[in-house]
């Protein structure tokens, strides 16, 4: 579904990825891991078009991409739950959820009832401004509005951030769920380790913007990868 080939980012004069080379596959959640400032979101952000690389590929459903604006990458399929959720606080629960259909012929300008039974409570609260909801309320919004566009490849960024409990295990529920139907890959950026692991098929543990540790959850095992993060 996705591979990245040599893929390189700067800041102004700072690097800040180092050939970069990944792949996630359909079916599977893919975890890139790695403590706080080695790169991990702006790698996801460079894979979205967020940023711009700087060098090196992306190949996404077998079509070697340009430099693309993320308008540009939604269209090819890539959705995008940033790290903050980046909801519309102003609009409401509905109106966000309708911001999905920009990538969408006319024909399919609805909300699949999929979405209701996956986060209930957007159907509850469907007429209530963005900003109005908790932080768990607003994540699962996120991801809702994602899901809408369809998308081929899902990234993900610290779903679980400041997100109660229960919230969470719905969450990875719903990240279970969407494997399973086996028509998407997920990119998962995850600090919280069990949640993390739980989920994950394959692993990318970056170190100083380099991929440090690569491997399936089979190869690597619990404790192969929680040392690789821990370092």
């Amino acid at each position: 579904m996705l591979k990245t080939e040599g893929l390189t980012l700067h800041y102004g004069g700072s690097q800040i990825l180092y050939g970069i080379d990944m792949e996630a596959r359909a079916g599977e959640v893919t975890c890139i891991m790695g403590t706080n400032g080695v790169g991990k979101t702006s790698l996801l952000k460079a894979i979205a078009g967020a940023h711009p690389r700087s060098g090196g590929r992306v190949i996404l459903n077998g079509e070697d991409l340009p430099k693309l604006p993320p308008q540009g990458m939604a269209r090819r399929g890539l959705g995008f739950v940033p790290q903050g959720r980046m909801i519309f606080p102003l609009l409401t629960v509905t109106e966000n959820l309708q911001t999905g259909f920009a990538t969408l012929p006319k024909s399919e300008h609805r909300i699949p009832d999929e979405i209701y039974d996956l986060f209930p409570v957007l159907k509850d609260m469907a007429h209530r401004r963005g900003g109005d909801l908790s932080g768990g309320q607003q994540q699962q919004l996120a991801i809702a509005r994602a899901m809408i566009m369809k998308p081929r490849l899902l990234l993900l960024d610290e779903p679980t951030e400041g997100i109660q409990p229960n919230i969470i295990q719905q969450i990875g529920r719903v990240i279970s769920y969407l494997r399973e139907k086996g028509d998407m890959a997920i990119i998962l950026v995850e600090q919280y380790f069990d949640f993390a692991y739980g989920l994950a098929d394959r692993f990318y543990v970056l170190k100083r913007g380099a991929v440090d540790v690569a491997g399936t959850k089979a190869e690597l095992g619990r404790d192969r990868v929680r040392q690789a993060v821990s370092v």
